[in-house]
């Protein structure tokens, strides 16, 4: 048999292979979710997510520091408050738990890009992400909440804020309120595209902030649509989002090429806790190979169109990367 064409040419030889791999990864492309708790003295693992760790703000630096040295460069923070009320107020509180982190965090490692989760969820008392008009989150009356919310983290020293409410219009409202302060030079990463998803099972148990009643269907995407989120992210981009973000990641690589297609922007997508989770459990039932698995979820992310990763295996990727696993 004359065959000219052979595609296996190019796969015989592992220097080969590296050299034509469509899909390159780096370091510089995680970003490692990281829970702070108030109190003093904090280092608790998390049932939910094994190997994951909630911090208090003074604890924080060990975070980083293990962080940094693993190669991660960029960090999303996730607060978890004492107090709740019906607003979540603690969310802009000058000394409030994120905006101590962040403190605590830029002093000793100013050199990590620090990003905040900027919703109400964690800080409620109902566990909903907006202010409440009976039994439903009223869209309008929740954005000045937000507005606020980032506000108080970047002047606490945040490098970029990340809001994931679902709220129509906060990108606009956040915007507005940064630029009159005058941070006009900070960026918005918005959840653009985030679904109402049973994979968030784990991170509602992490970050204490299961709704007490109902569900968020009513602000977060139908996981059935993909043309919706075009739509939702074009609007997004209309009221000033820097990047955006597809939520979760692995089960939505359709959706994530889609938005890859349709915008220039930068785009992420967040790995969440039971994409996490799932690995985890196989990995220990002696199912699957965990650094093969997570490292294969990984590329095909990227390969989907996602600039940035945000991922719970950031310090462990970064690590395979070096060792020519992936990347």
């Amino acid at each position: 048999m004359n065959l000219f064409i052979r595609p296996r040419r190019l796969r015989e030889n592992p220097v080969l292979r590296g050299m034509v791999r469509e899909t390159r990864l780096s370091p510089d492309a995680l970003i490692y979710p990281i829970f702070v708790r108030e109190g003093a003295g904090v280092r608790e693992e998390i049932p939910s997510l094994p190997g994951q760790v909630r911090y208090s703000p003074d604890t924080l630096p060990y975070g980083l520091e293990e962080m940094a040295r693993a190669g991660v460069k960029s960090l999303m923070l996730f607060g978890i408050p004492e107090k709740k009320d019906e607003l979540g107020s603690a969310a802009w509180q000058e000394d409030g738990v994120v905006q101590q982190a962040l403190r605590a965090g830029k002093e000793r490692f100013p050199e990590l890009y620090f990003i905040t989760d900027v919703c109400l969820c964690e800080y409620t008392s109902h566990g909903h992400c907006g202010a409440l008009c009976g039994q439903r989150v009223d869209n309008d009356a929740t954005l000045p909440l937000l507005a606020r919310t980032a506000l108080s983290h970047v002047e606490a020293g945040a490098d970029m804020v990340a809001p994931s409410d679902m709220m129509d219009g906060r990108v606009a409202a956040i915007r507005a309120a940064l630029d009159e302060k005058g941070h006009s030079g900070t960026p918005i990463l918005s959840y653009a595209v985030k679904y109402a998803s049973a994979f968030y099972g784990p991170f509602r148990e992490a970050a204490s902030s299961a709704p007490a009643f109902g569900d968020r269907r009513g602000y977060q995407m139908d996981y059935h649509n993909r043309r919706e989120a075009v739509k939702e992210a074009g609007l997004d981009v209309a009221e000033g989002a820097d990047l955006l973000m597809v939520k979760p990641a692995m089960a939505y690589l359709d959706v994530m090429l889609a938005v890859r297609e349709a915008y220039d922007l930068p785009l992420a997508a967040y790995s969440v806790s039971g994409e996490y989770a799932m690995i985890k459990s196989a990995a220990a039932a002696g199912l699957v190979e965990e650094a093969a698995l997570a490292c294969e979820s990984a590329a095909c992310i990227f390969r989907a169109g996602a600039d940035i990763l945000i991922t719970y295996y950031a310090k462990e990727l970064a690590g395979w990367m070096r060792e020519g696993r992936i990347g």
